[in-house]
């Protein structure tokens, strides 16, 4: 700590807030909330601490902090912090952009059901997050069968005719006007009973207008009811009946082994056990199991599409009255977090703990297991290679273009056999045309001018590689050897040919042949892969951005400030050129003036320019 370490603590106030650890170069390690900013702060400095909060405190340099009115403000500025800073001592989710959301569009005549990778305030439903994609694909392929909606993501009315959705019987035709608007939403209404996994609600309405359309005598429409009835009937038997009672609730349990911990969800609707995910914390198994949960509660339903009345919890939360007003907010009724002590809902916990013991224990082995594959590889790699140790560290290089032009260059970097992303590094080429090998040297030449030139601080460039892959044969690897004549030390070196996956060495004139199944040749194969995919996204994402530059700069009265808020707002040219005159005067910093230059100008442009 700083030597305004003693004045600080003094000087705390008794008063709820937020506090921050930083390190020496003021970066955030750690975020943290308090009803006592004077009591909480003081105990890191008192006392045994656990080892992970030991850790913390051996790096934290300094610390400050942010008096709220009350512990509730607290708990969400807590929150916005974090995901702002993303601190390394903080107990976080994947980001929720790994998980996938259901998207039905509400405020649309004919709604639509989509996948979105992050929910926003715009009126739509929100299903999800969900861990388990094959499972949300299985489901929507259900749900499409069951309830047909439109998939086109511009409505066009005036369609000549039909798509092909419509005549498999995935869509009713609202664009033909086959359809009634009321009809379709409450297609939509069952869609989304059915999503949110109220199977219960979902057949009584099915039933209640089949009856209703056999009583019209309009049989063809009641048989297809009976079909989708029964349908749902099915997917509803598969779910466990955990519950008499019919309620909705989230169980939440615990499991921790190691230095790991698993946390899983049982979703209960309708007192069935509709769905369950796991999220997996590495290295926090020492966490206490309340802090945990605590922190996992308060992420987790801070995305979450929907909030059930009754929350059930393996672990006691110390701020539990807090996070049950947060979510009473956030959910527009009153919630309960419960850990009960006897009865039905605690054998519902116990069943929750038990099978997240199950996936922690088969989470670990598959990890020992993919660990001694990994050490394997990378032994087999340096007999093969005749390298004079096992490689730790291994870069690879990979060179991309189109025609020669805007040729960038990625590196990615393996640490034991696992991709270290926080190492990746991109390269913009600067050689003219489309020549791979003097693009090769110059990345070659430059990444190892820093390694000389650099400290141990500069992150990636600052680390000796144990072995240097390059994509490509005998011409990549001579140029990679022309780019490294002045080294300190050798550097290993290898190629790897993609047509007959030969590995080529310098000095030697044969190639080295690995068997297809050999776990070295799958190794090098994944570093190469992920090398190449990473050169290519980062092409796109440049002839992406030049595109869209260069087509919005063309048009008058357009500026950099209004170009990115359209491309904000509409997220692509595409949409750009769908929204209405109104949408797009609706834009920030946009007039009706800009909006109607904007519509004539993209109006006029073919769509494969458009795209560009």
């Amino acid at each position: 700590m700083s030597t305004a370490r003693p004045e600080k603590l003094k000087n705390l106030p008794d008063r709820p807030g937020v506090y921050i650890f930083r390190d020496a170069a003021h970066k955030p390690l750690y975020v943290g909330k308090a009803a006592s900013l004077r009591n909480r702060v003081r105990s890191y400095f008192t006392g045994t601490l656990a080892p992970r909060t030991r850790l913390l405190m051996q790096e934290a340099a300094d610390f400050e902090y942010i008096v709220t009115d009350s512990p509730m403000e607290a708990l969400i500025l807590e929150s916005n912090l974090i995901k702002r800073f993303r601190p390394r001592f903080n107990i976080r989710l994947r980001d929720d952009k790994q998980y996938p959301y259901l998207k039905v569009t509400m405020d649309e005549e004919f709604p639509r059901l989509s996948v979105v990778r992050r929910p926003a305030r715009d009126g739509a439903r929100y299903f999800g997050p969900f861990t388990d994609v094959g499972a949300m694909k299985e489901t929507v392929k259900l749900a499409r069968r069951l309830f047909p909606y439109r998939s086109c993501e511009t409505f066009d009315r005036g369609r000549s005719r039909p798509c092909l959705d419509y005549h498999i019987q995935l869509c009713p035709g609202p664009c033909q006007g086959w359809v009634a608007p009321r009809e379709y939403r409450d297609n939509i209404e069952q869609l989304c009973s059915f999503l949110a996994g109220r199977h219960t609600e979902t057949m009584e309405r099915l039933e209640k207008e089949m009856q209703q359309a056999a009583a019209d005598l309009d049989f063809e429409r009641a048989a297809e009811l009976r079909n989708r009835l029964q349908a749902v009937q099915r997917a509803a038997t598969k779910h466990k009946v955990v519950s008499t009672s019919g309620d909705d609730r989230d169980v939440v349990a615990l499991a921790k082994a190691g230095h790991d911990a698993l946390i899983q969800v049982f979703i209960v609707r309708d007192g069935l056990l509709v769905g369950r995910e796991e999220y997996f914390f590495p290295a926090a198994g020492d966490v206490a199991g309340g802090e945990l949960m605590g922190a996992f509660v308060k992420q987790y339903y801070e995305r979450a599409a929907f909030i059930a009345p009754e929350i059930l919890l393996s672990e006691e939360l110390e701020e539990k009255a807090d996070i049950e007003i947060w979510l009473g907010h956030r959910a527009g009724r009153r919630v309960r977090l419960h850990r009960p002590q006897r009865g039905d809902k605690r054998r519902l916990v116990a069943m929750a703990q038990e099978n997240a013991e199950l996936a922690l224990q088969e989470r670990q082995a598959g990890r020992q297991q993919a660990e001694e594959l990994r050490q394997v590889a990378l032994r087999d790699l340096a007999e093969s290679l005749k390298l004079p140790s096992v490689p730790n560290r291994i870069e690879c290089y990979d060179i991309s273009h189109l025609h020669g032009a805007s040729a960038v260059a990625s590196m990615v970097v393996f640490r034991a056999g696992e991709p270290a992303k926080e190492d990746y590094r991109r390269f913009r080429v600067h050689v003219p045309g489309p020549d791979d090998y003097a693009a090769m040297r110059e990345v070659i030449r430059r990444r190892f001018r820093r390694l000389m030139a650099t400290d141990e601080r500069d992150g990636s460039f600052s680390a000796w590689p144990d072995l240097v892959l390059v994509d490509g044969g005998k011409g990549q690897l001579q140029a990679a050897l022309d780019a490294l004549p002045d080294l300190t030390q050798p550097v290993e070196l290898a190629a790897l040919a993609k047509e007959h996956e030969h590995l080529f060495r310098p000095g030697e004139s044969e190639p080295i042949v690995l068997p297809r199944d050999a776990a070295a040749l799958h190794l090098l194969q994944r570093i190469r892969d992920e090398a190449h995919r990473f050169a290519v996204s980062y092409h796109r994402r440049l002839r992406d951005e030049e595109g869209r530059r260069s087509l919005l700069d063309e048009i008058p009265g357009i500026g950099p400030r209004r170009r990115k808020n359209l491309l904000k707002h509409f997220g692509s040219i595409a949409g750009i050129r769908a929204a209405s005159l109104e949408e797009l005067a609706r834009v920030p910093g946009m007039t009706k003036r800009a909006a109607l230059a904007v519509h004539a100008h993209l109006g006029s442009q073919e769509p494969d320019r458009a795209q560009s």
